[in-house]
Parts: structure tokens; sequence; C-alpha cells
């Protein structure tokens, strides 16, 4: 029951969909496209002759658009490592296969709404990375397995038993959940990043993982989703779990990352950056109080570690959150902010190590998990809750330089190096350490932003340099252009993915459909010609003449006038030009 089945067949029919497993040859699991039945059949040989057949890697579940349902299954897969003896596999490419077999019963509208919806399903399988594992279950920590782990709870599916928080296809799998019997082919997927490595220092082996999970809870993009909700859940809410194996030991470190806990919103209007504004009139402290009553039966005592800016708006919030902390006065969660900015200006970076003396404390008391052979030797009891004003850049510098703490501490406790030794000094552990943990904030950025992270340069060479100050600027544009015009079109994807969103079959007949929903005011289509007529004016004036008469002058100073005008009506009414999410209010 606990393990799900791998080596699969699809075969198709015009009416059904076969699955046949290579293991379990005396059963097929059948898929009825007409009636959109799932169930369990004897293997009896009808599987017809026409049939195409299609080999696939495991099935990630049904989504229902407005032409019926689609089936979505793994075409392709990699293999990431073995983490605590389950293999972790990255899925590659995915299939959408629809049940209809024609859309002729739709309109014209309805096709075009249909198609946008595929579309955004595909957006969300295609941003990196979806992980599994057919015998291992990913979704939870060492730590939390090992409290949970009875003889009951390991003899329960892989998907009974996974932290719903971080299963992305929890939705889409609902077709297969209310027979146990499915259960088998029912394969959770995370999103994140896990990196697998092995390592020997002076004969000594162990593998050294990291697993990021990304929470579902609170899921959208940089700009549109941010803050905390009524429920306590909070944007880019991401648990990330440090594993080491060596022989029989078994450590795991597991730090988190979340938005600011408290109601506030940064919407994209056109802007660079926008400045962050604390929402008015709503409940900050009951939201915050659920957010971490959650959060400390999990993880145990928490460390907020703030590195916004504590000036201007970014400020308002730091003073917002230390006033609301200290409010509340749980005394399990303990406040400690860092200037970021202000202290590691002119690239020095040396000034993080006055973050990390005032975290040691807590480091100490807070351990880390620690096995051999099965039996717990030690728990961790605390947890760093970092963020940024993205918890991206910023947070990822930091998570990684309390990570390094951990694997020097772990090493030394196991044995594989001398109490005098530094991993610093171990050059292959050094250089995959810093490579892999800039990977880590490159994929989670991209996930959360659409770039790779900011200040990448510090984690991969341990300096700040001028060419990642140049890379970072490239980075920040493309930001914004995502951001602003290609941002909406993502939220509405996590959204649709992950359930918040149902897609209605009369769409289109009963009601508009929100996704074909655009703005039918012609007036905000003038400015931009206005902008880019201004603009190619402005440099045929420029460019063209030979010499510059009063006529040309003129001519310049008009285009200029007008470029200017444009862009600043434009600018006041960014929001109306924005790319803005049409499935959910935000």
């Amino acid at each position: 029951m606990s393990r799900i089945l791998e080596d699969l067949i699809l075969h198709i029919t015009p009416d059904k969909f076969f699955i046949e497993s290579l293991s379990e040859q005396q059963v097929l699991l059948v898929i009825d496209r007409i009636s959109h039945e799932i169930n369990l059949q004897p293997n009896g040989g009808q599987i017809p002759p026409i049939a195409s057949r299609k080999p696939i890697h495991g099935i990630l579940g049904v989504i229902t658009l407005i032409s019926g349902p689609y089936l979505i299954v793994v075409t392709k897969k990699v293999r990431q490592g073995s983490v605590c003896g389950g293999e972790v596999w990255r899925i590659l490419e995915t299939e959408i296969i629809s049940y209809s077999r024609a859309e002729h019963h739709l309109t014209t509208t309805q096709l075009e709404a249909n198609r946008k919806y595929t579309a955004m399903m595909q957006q969300v399988l295609s941003t990196p990375y979806f992980y599994f594992s057919y015998t291992h279950d990913i979704t939870h920590s060492r730590q939390r397995l090992d409290s949970l782990g009875s003889r009951e709870f390991y003899q329960r599916s892989l998907f009974d038993r996974s932290d719903k928080r971080f299963v992305w296809n929890k939705h889409l799998l609902q077709p297969f959940l209310a027979n146990p019997k499915l259960h088998s082919y029912a394969l959770p997927v995370i999103h994140g990043f896990v990196s697998v490595n092995p390592f020997a220092i002076s004969g000594h082996r162990f593998s050294w993982s990291i697993v990021s999970r990304r929470s579902t809870e609170r899921v959208g993009t940089r700009l549109m989703v941010r803050g905390i909700d009524a429920n306590g859940y909070v944007a880019n809410f991401v648990e990330t779990e440090q594993i080491i194996e060596a022989g029989s030991d078994i450590t795991s470190y597991v730090q988190t990352r979340g938005s600011i806990p408290l109601f506030w919103q940064q919407r994209p209007n056109l802007k660079y950056k926008p400045p962050p504004t604390l929402e008015p009139n709503q409940a900050h402290a009951d939201a915050f109080r659920k957010h971490f009553n959650d959060q400390v039966p999990l993880y145990g005592r928490q460390v907020i570690v703030n590195l916004v800016d504590q000036k201007k708006a970014e400020g308002r919030l730091e003073a917002s959150l230390k006033s609301i902390t200290k409010q509340v006065n749980n005394q399990e969660v303990y406040y400690e902010a860092f200037d970021f900015h202000k202290e590691c200006s002119k690239m020095r970076w040396d000034r993080l190590s006055i973050l990390m003396d005032r975290l040691a404390q807590y480091e100490e008391q807070f351990e880390y998990f620690h096995s051999r052979n099965g039996t717990a030797l030690k728990r961790q009891t605390g947890v760093f809750r970092t963020n940024c004003i993205d918890c991206l850049d910023r947070t990822n510098v930091v998570q990684s330089m309390l990570a390094r703490r951990n694997l020097q501490a772990v090493l030394v406790n196991l044995g594989i190096l001398p109490d005098n030794a530094r991993i610093e000094n171990q050059m292959a552990v050094e250089q995959m350490f810093k490579t892999v943990w800039a990977d880590h904030a490159d994929m989670i950025s991209i996930q959360y932003t659409g770039t790779g992270a900011l200040k990448t340069d510090f984690t991969r060479t341990g300096a700040r340099t001028k060419m990642g100050l140049l890379e970072d600027g490239r980075r920040s544009v493309i930001r914004y252009f995502k951001n602003n015009f290609s941002d909406g079109f993502r939220q509405d994807s996590m959204d649709l993915f992950v359930g918040n969103f149902v897609v209605s079959p009369t769409e289109g007949v009963t009601h508009e459909s929100p996704v074909l929903r655009e703005n039918k005011d012609k007036r905000y289509l003038a400015l931009p010609i206005a902008l880019a007529l201004s603009l190619s004016m402005l440099a045929l004036s420029l460019f063209l003449p030979a010499q510059y008469s009063t006529e040309i002058l003129l001519s310049i100073l008009f285009w200029t006038a007008m470029l200017c005008v444009s862009v600043s009506v434009i600018l006041k009414n960014g929001p109306d030009y924005v790319d803005q999410p049409k499935l959910n209010q935000h």
C-alpha cells in the first residue's frame, strides 16, 4: 500500500485509458473517457490491439476544464539521488491528455478559454522543479517522520501519510483518493529544490542533501501575493532541510522562510519598486497568532530573523512586526532584526558575522535531529524563520550561513572532521556547498519571481563582486518586466493548478469566462501607442538629420514633451497596464 507503482504503460483507445503496471500485471487501472469512472479491473486481455501504447512514470492526477477532464502523466524523469534509502526523482516532462476525443460541442469562446486553461497547466508543470519518490516520503522532515512513524503510519499510502502543505498535486489526485485501492497510482509531488551529494573526507564517506519544500497554502507570485491571510498562512513559505547521512547516522537540520506575517501588499503598478504597504483595519495580531500557533507545534521555538531595511516603507513593516511580536507575547517566539542592506553596504559582507554571533545562542539551544540505527539521539527544538521582503535573496544568504555552521558541527560530532578542522579548508565540500546553495537560491527565486536570485555571487564565491552586481542588475530588470507584464497569468496558473479556482463547464455559455476577461476601455490603448510613436519620432529627429535646423530642434522638443507626458500618465494609471490575475482576487 505504501509504494507507488512506477513501471507503467498507458494504453489509449477512443473510449478508455488502460494503465498497466509491469510489476502488477494481474490488474489494470481503467479510466472511462465517457463516464469518467476510474476503477481497477482484473487484467483479462481487454486492451484492444488498436490501442496506442505510451510508457509513463507516474500519474499526477486529473484536472477538469471546459472540454472535460484531462489526465496528467509523467513522461520523462531523471534520478536526483538517494535520500535515507529512498530514490528521489525529478520530473523532466509531462503530458496533459484530454478525455474528450473532440471539441465540437464547444463554442469559439469556450475553445479559446479552454486553450488558455490548458496553457496555464503547462505553465506550472514547466516551472522547475517537481520531485517525487515511489517509496520514500519526501514531504516530511526526518524528525517528523521519526515522531509519526508508527507501524500503522507506514502501512498507509504515500499520499495518505504525506504532509499536505507540500503536496502540489493534492487537488489533481482527488479522483483517485476515494478508493484506497487506487492510492498506489496516486503519485504525490513536491515543488522546490532537491540536491544529493556524496563526499569523502579522510576516508570517511557521507552524503549531504538539501530538500526544500514550497507550501501550497498561500501560493502565488512575487508581487501578487504577499504577507499573511486570515488563516495564518503566509506567502512564499518554504521548509528547507539539510540532511547528512554517514553509515547508520542520519542528521537533519530544518529552517523555514516565509513572508512577513502581517497583512501587507506591494501590488505592481509599473514603478520599478512599488512601496510595500501595511493594510489598515486588519486583525494583524490575530493572523500573526494563528501563524505561530501552527508553526510552534510543527517546528518548536521560532526565531523571526527579519532582514528588511529599517527605514522608509520596509522600515514601517519592520516596526509593525516588532510591535505585533511584542503585543502577542508568545514565549516560544523570539525576534531578531538585522538591517541587511545597511549593515552590508559597500560590500562589507563580513558584517554578517554580527548577525551570526547574535543567532549562535539560539542555534546551540535548538540543536538538530540525529538518529543512529533508527533511534533518535537528539531532536531539533526550534527553527530560524528567516524573511526579507521577498524571502529570497537576503534570506538565502543567511540560511546558507546557518546551514554551513550546522554542517561544520555535525561533521565534527560524527568524527568526520577533527575538532580544529574547518569546512572552508575541505575544498571539494566547500565548493559544492556554495554551488548547491546558490542553485537553491536560483530555483526558489525562479518559482516565485520568474528569475534567478540576486546576491548569489556571495553564495557561490564567499565574496560580493562587481560582476555579481551587474548580473543582479540584469536579473532585476527581467524581474520588473515579468512581475508587471506576465505574473497575472502565472498567478492564475498556480491558482488553477492547486485548486484555488475550479473551472465551470458552462463558462462561455451561462456566464462570461473569467480567463478571457479583458480591459475593454480603449483609452488605455491610446497611451502606449502615443508612447511608442513619441519614442520613434524622437529617435528619428535625433539620429536622421545631417544637421539640426530650427524645425528639427522644435520637433525634438515636441516629441520629448509628448514622451514625458505619455510616461507620466501611464505611470499615474500604472495598475491598469499591469497583467492582473483574472481568476481570483488577491
